[in-house]
């Protein structure tokens, strides 16, 4: 077991740990947010065919090299082309096709022109400039050509992606099987939203930040409920939690404290444990073990600082275990809005938000950075971190952020 180690080192610690990845096969009306276990080509072109962009009339370019307002090319119409009809008529030298939006262009054919600007009848056109051959005109494959990757595997289905996926005519989809975590809150002084709340009691709020959280990136969480302060108790919650889920995360007990359990809880299980307390703050009060290849994560029982534990060391482990390939959240820098006064020990994280000035990034912080604070992460779409050792630092200096909008 590792103590106290940097917030890099736990979590490539988790990331080492073996993944194995299981598939489905979804519906395309189903697959919005699931993970794609495969990288998928582009069996026809989009379009998959020449194609009119609005209702006009298809030709020759060459036959209105002479066009002018005074003397129109006059072309005969040989059919109408409605949206979803083949052609019939090939268009040869002095003819042209009445066409509308989408329709397929008919052979012979190289250039179109919007009704608006021409004069016509059932039996002519008249068009008054010349227009040039591949003048408006949608090409098939301009879009998607046919062998492109449309998407590689690991990538979440948004819905630009559904969209290429039924111009391919794909129906049904092999995704990554959603894990499932099981969160499991220890203290004897929580209670469950919807009861009454006794003296000295509080309700218990960790769990349904965090299983929105994990839901967000493409896990099945669930509540398992509330486990006093027992390490045997604990022990038996964590073991049963095990049989039915894929990552077991515990809040609460994970600190030094005469009631903070989770450290001798863990090993009743009979796990191994990876290490226990991370040099960073907020949420160095972390625990992690494992067992049948399944991770136990003992987090604070502190929201804020359960969250960013979470985010900082775990997150990026729970994203490979769905299936995903972005992994890592991105970064940026950013200037402090206004100076943040205290020295920085440990790596520090600070919840915040972009703000825009006379075209500047700025990272804006909260008002509320305690470990328990709930409400630091509504609005929160930064995460910035000092690094250990960092002195107080001026408004106007620069830091990392690390962009939560997206991720979490």
């Amino acid at each position: 077991m590792q103590n106290n180690i940097s917030a890099d080192r736990a979590r490539d610690m988790l990331l080492e740990l073996p993944v194995l990845l299981k598939t489905e096969k979804v519906k395309l009306e189903a697959s919005h947010g699931r993970i794609l276990a495969s990288d998928v080509y582009a069996e026809i072109p989009v379009p998959p065919f020449d194609r009119s962009p609005y209702d006009g009339y298809a030709f020759r370019g060459e036959d209105t090299v002479s066009a002018t307002k005074e003397k129109p090319a006059i072309l005969e119409i040989t059919e109408e082309i409605p949206a979803g009809e083949m052609p019939e008529v090939e268009i040869t030298p002095g003819k042209a096709a009445k066409i509308l939006t989408g329709a397929p262009m008919p052979k012979g054919a190289n250039a179109t022109v919007k009704y608006e600007i021409t004069e016509y009848t059932d039996k002519w056109v008249k068009i008054f400039e010349p227009v040039s051959p591949d003048t408006d005109i949608v090409y098939a494959g301009e879009d998607i050509k046919k062998g492109e990757l449309i998407a590689s595997g690991g990538t979440v289905i948004d819905p630009p992606l559904a969209g290429l996926l039924a111009c391919q005519g794909v129906c049904d989809i092999q995704v990554y099987k959603k894990p499932t975590a099981i969160i499991i809150n220890t203290g004897s002084e929580l209670v469950e939203a919807g009861n009454p709340l006794p003296p000295a009691k509080i309700y218990n709020s960790n769990v349904y930040t965090l299983m929105g959280y994990l839901r967000n990136m493409g896990m099945l969480a669930h509540n398992g409920g509330t486990v006093d302060d027992d390490p045997e108790l604990i022990a038996s919650a964590i073991t049963q939690a095990l049989e039915k889920s894929d990552v077991v995360i515990t809040t609460g007990g994970s600190s030094v404290g005469d009631y903070d359990w989770s450290l001798k809880a863990f090993g009743l299980t009979g796990a191994r444990v990876l290490f226990w307390k991370v040099a960073v703050k907020p949420g160095g009060a972390m625990l992690a073990a494992v067992k049948d290849n399944k991770l136990i994560l003992g987090l604070s029982g502190n929201p804020g600082a359960a969250v960013l534990g979470l985010f900082r060391v775990a997150m990026p482990y729970l994203r490979k275990l769905c299936g995903r390939t972005d992994i890592l959240p991105e970064t940026v820098e950013l200037f402090l809005e206004k100076s943040f006064n205290k020295a920085s020990k440990p790596a520090r994280l600070i919840r915040g938000r972009l703000v825009i000035k006379d075209g500047k990034a700025f990272f804006s912080e909260n008002e509320q950075q305690g470990n328990g604070s709930v409400s630091s992460l509504s609005g929160c779409d930064l995460i910035a971190e000092l690094p250990a050792g960092s002195p107080p630092q001026p408004a106007g200096a620069v830091v990392k952020a690390y962009v939560v909008k997206g991720y979490i």
